[in-house]
C-alpha cells in the first residue's frame, strides 16, 4: 500500500494541474482528510482496514460531500466490489495496473466530470442485464407453474424447499409416503423435470416462496 501511494504521488507531481493535497492510510483517516481538506478528487484503495473499508469510507464521504469526486483504485475486478463501490457515487473504477497516464487523465475526467464507462465496467453491467433478465424470465415461469399445483402439491414443495425428506412430509402432513410420492411425481410433470432436486434448486435459487409471502 505505501509503494503504491507513492506511485500515485510521483503521478500526480509531474501531472500539471494536479496537486496532492492530502493522503490516508485507513477509512477514518479518508473521511477525516476529506472533511477537513475538501479535494476536489479522490482516490480512494478499496482494501484498507478490511477488504470493503474504502467502499464504506466512499459511501460516508459521498453522502457528506457530494461535491468531491471520487476514483476507486483497486485490484479487484469482482462484480461484487465494482457495483458495490459505484452504488456508493463514485466517479471512476481504475485497476492498479493502469498505467500513469490512464491515472493522471482519470483524475482530470473526474474532475470535470467527464469520467467514461470503461471496457470492462461496460461488460460486467451487459453481464449483470443479462443475468437480471434471464433471472426475470425464470421467476415469471416458475411462478406460472406454481399456480397450476393443487394445494397440497404447493406445501409439499414448500417441505422438500425447507430440507425436509419425503418420510417427514408425510408423517407432518399425516399421508400414506405413496401419497407424497404421487404428488412429487406430479409437481415433476407440471415442471417437466426428471429430478426433484432440479425444481428444489431452482424454486430456491429464485427464493419463491419468500416471494409469494409478500404478494
Amino acid at each position: 500500500m505505501e509503494a503504491h501511494r507513492r506511485r500515485l504521488e510521483r503521478v500526480i507531481a509531474q501531472t500539471a494541474g494536479i496537486e496532492c493535497v492530502a493522503h490516508a492510510d485507513s477509512a477514518g483517516a479518508a473521511i477525516e482528510q476529506a472533511s477537513l481538506v475538501q479535494p476536489d478528487v479522490i482516490l480512494m484503495d478499496i482494501e484498507m482496514d478490511s477488504q470493503y473499508a474504502g467502499i464504506h469510507a466512499a459511501k460516508e464521504i459521498n453522502e457528506k460531500f457530494p461535491h468531491i469526486k471520487i476514483i476507486v483504485l483497486t485490484v479487484h475486478k469482482d462484480e461484487n466490489f465494482i457495483f458495490s463501490a459505484f452504488q456508493t457515487g463514485i466517479m471512476d473504477y481504475l485497476l492498479k495496473t493502469a498505467s500513469n497516464e490512464e491515472i493522471a487523465e482519470a483524475i482530470m475526467a473526474a474532475y470535470y466530470n467527464r469520467s467514461p464507462i470503461r471496457p470492462m465496467i461496460a461488460e460486467k453491467i451487459r453481464g449483470e442485464f443479462a443475468r437480471v433478465k434471464r433471472a426475470e424470465s425464470s421467476l415469471m415461469y416458475v411462478i406460472q407453474i406454481i399456480s397450476e399445483l393443487t394445494p397440497s402439491e404447493l406445501q409439499v414443495l414448500r417441505l422438500l424447499c425447507e430440507g425436509r425428506s419425503r418420510k417427514q412430509i408425510a408423517e407432518e402432513r399425516y399421508v400414506e409416503y405413496e401419497t407424497i410420492k404421487k404428488q412429487i411425481n406430479s409437481i415433476l410433470k407440471k415442471f417437466k423435470q426428471a429430478s426433484i432436486s432440479e425444481v428444489i434448486e431452482s424454486v430456491n435459487e429464485l427464493r419463491i416462496f419468500e416471494v409469494l409471502k409478500k404478494l
